[in-house]
């Protein structure tokens, strides 16, 4: 084991699902690599694996909305975390609203945003997409408890392939 592996195995990082509409199309992946990245201005990145179909319809969105889920919702984390939108249409499972821009938002979410996308940032063989958050909210209820971390979905069998 690498000093960096060693890093990277300490950590537990929030997961999110991160959808995408373009061109007439819609798609949406869970996503561990994602963080406020800017203080002044908010700003959030997310990464996308060039592999996944969500990453194909970002590449010409103008927006993406992104998705906290609690760990009740390994469900929907299985959902659009370990099926490929290639062969399955992920939102005919689930309740979505058009928000700012067009930008899909999944109903059941503990919490999301939508951000306009200001940068685009090849990392290898994720990109970064760097959202200025411009629409936000979360579900009426007052405890939906802890957030899904990537120990919580770690059982989740990706739904494209990881290299």
């Amino acid at each position: 084991m690498t000093g960096i592996d060693a890093f990277i195995d300490r950590l537990d990082p929030d997961m999110y699902v991160v959808t995408a509409c373009a061109n007439g199309e819609r798609a949406g992946c869970l996503v561990g690599f994602a963080s406020q990245c800017s203080i002044h201005p908010v700003r959030f990145v997310v990464w996308l694996s060039k592999v996944n179909r969500t990453y194909r319809v970002a590449r010409d969105a103008r927006f993406l909305a992104v998705h906290l889920l609690t760990r009740e919702q390994r469900e929907l984390a299985e959902l659009f975390g370990g099926r490929t939108g290639d062969t399955t249409d992920k939102f005919q499972h689930v309740g979505v609203r058009k928000e700012h821009g067009g930008a899909l938002v999944l109903e059941e979410a503990a919490a999301w945003f939508v951000g306009a996308v200001v940068l685009r940032a090849d990392g290898g063989d994720h990109v970064g997409f760097v959202l200025e958050p411009v629409a936000g909210g979360a579900r009426a209820e007052a405890d939906d408890g802890p957030v899904l971390r990537l120990d919580d979905a770690s059982t989740i069998e990706p739904g494209h392939p990881v290299d």
